[in-house]
């Protein structure tokens, strides 16, 4: 099976506009989430991490929307780091996003031109034509799992040889529409969030943007590290609530732990989906319980960037990277006191070492669940 090798990434959000500019205020400690005082949004304040008004979505006047706009920007920067041409039909354009341009419901008029602007294919289409991508884009919309989804649809479609290269790019912005729906679930936190926390109460949500560029064909790629296993599932428990058990993200885990080749004392470090909440932090536990990882270092990313829907896996991988690289694994910002029903090795501080392996796991409504595993070449 052919080997899938990452060529360049970015991520675009209230840290930087830049993978490493992120990186760099991650390791700082430096949160993107503060309290916003909104009323267009919300009728009290709340918690988020969204771009400043000056961002890099508002700052070039064109026909793009701000959600196409902060595509664009990260799949500019990514390709910045590559010479490999895009425009030819051995690449593939993968759209990765929950909401899409949904936001413009609350400010246009509702006939077929609105139908059109927030239908997903027709943003793919039009970001595709303006980087001269040939191919039909693909859209993965698969509630939170969207951004890890696509990057596991990616590397099945390299090492498969329908395509030598791939450019995965996702995105969602925080609307009034976004908001208001996680607060009628009485799912958003009155604080920064704390992922796997005692005192964990809601998740916080977040914007932002990402890109990962891959290729069957190492001599792309400045990077050591591979995708090399993914896999998804689905429990079918609830439609917002993720199964009690984790037996189904752990099948998940298992697949992609197969497909890579890899046992559980192999992964040096979990980047977990860790949204704060009560049911998906348990839920995460036992799944890696199950996959007996109990000790591995475990950590969760919502604490810097909030939620971030269908960036989020994208936007985490891109992280997982950048620590395989640097050698490094972040603390779970906001996690102080042990919280779930299975205990597990939530890191609070950061850790160093010899990092070569990476298991990253995402999970969302519908009660759908994924899983990847990330190497680094010695």
């Amino acid at each position: 099976m052919r080997e899938v090798f990452v060529v360049s990434d970015n991520i675009t959000s209230p840290l930087g506009l830049t993978a490493a500019e992120n990186f760099i205020e991650l390791k700082k400690g430096i949160p993107g989430i503060r309290e916003h005082i909104r009323p267009e949004m919300s009728d009290k304040p709340f918690y988020a991490s969204l771009f400043a008004g000056e961002d890099i979505a508002e700052k070039n006047a064109t026909p793009f929307t701000r959600f196409e706009k902060s595509i664009i920007a990260s799949i500019s920067d990514a390709l910045e780091a590559t010479e490999l041409d895009i425009t030819g039909k051995d690449t593939v354009f993968i759209l990765s996003t929950t909401k899409g341009n949904i936001s413009l419901l609350e400010t246009e008029t509702p006939d077929e031109v609105l139908q059109k602007k927030i239908a997903l294919h027709h943003t793919a289409q039009l970001i595709a034509a303006h980087f001269h991508f040939v191919n039909q884009p693909v859209v993965i919309s698969h509630a939170c799992i969207s951004g890890l989804l696509a990057i596991i649809t990616a590397m099945r479609l390299l090492q498969s040889g329908q395509y030598k290269h791939a450019v995965i790019a996702g995105a969602d912005m925080i609307t009034k529409f976004v908001l208001s729906g996680f607060q009628s679930f009485q799912a958003v936190s009155p604080e920064p969030c704390k992922p796997f926390d005692a005192k964990r109460n809601g998740i916080t949500l977040g914007e932002g943007a990402a890109t990962i560029i891959l290729s069957a064909e190492k001599k792309y790629s400045s990077s050591q590290i591979k995708i090399i296993g993914g896999s998804v599932s689905n429990d079918a428990n609830h439609i917002s609530g993720p199964s009690r058990t984790g037996e189904e993200l752990f099948l998940a885990i298992r697949k992609a732990m197969l497909q890579a080749n890899v046992s559980a004392t192999d992964i040096d470090f979990i980047s977990a989906h860790g949204t704060a909440t009560r049911y998906n932090d348990d839920m995460e536990a036992n799944a890696i319980a199950l996959a007996n990882m109990q000790s591995i270092p475990v950590n969760s990313l919502k604490g810097y960037y909030g939620h971030t829907l269908g960036a989020a896996g994208l936007i985490e991988s891109v992280v997982c990277i950048r620590s395989l690289e640097e050698n490094i694994i972040l603390p779970t910002l906001g996690f102080t006191q042990p919280g779930t029903v299975k205990t597990i090795n939530v890191c609070d501080k950061m850790k160093s070492g010899v990092l070569k392996k990476c298991l990253k796991t995402a999970s969302g409504f519908g009660g759908c669940n994924a899983a990847m595993v990330m190497s680094k070449e010695s």
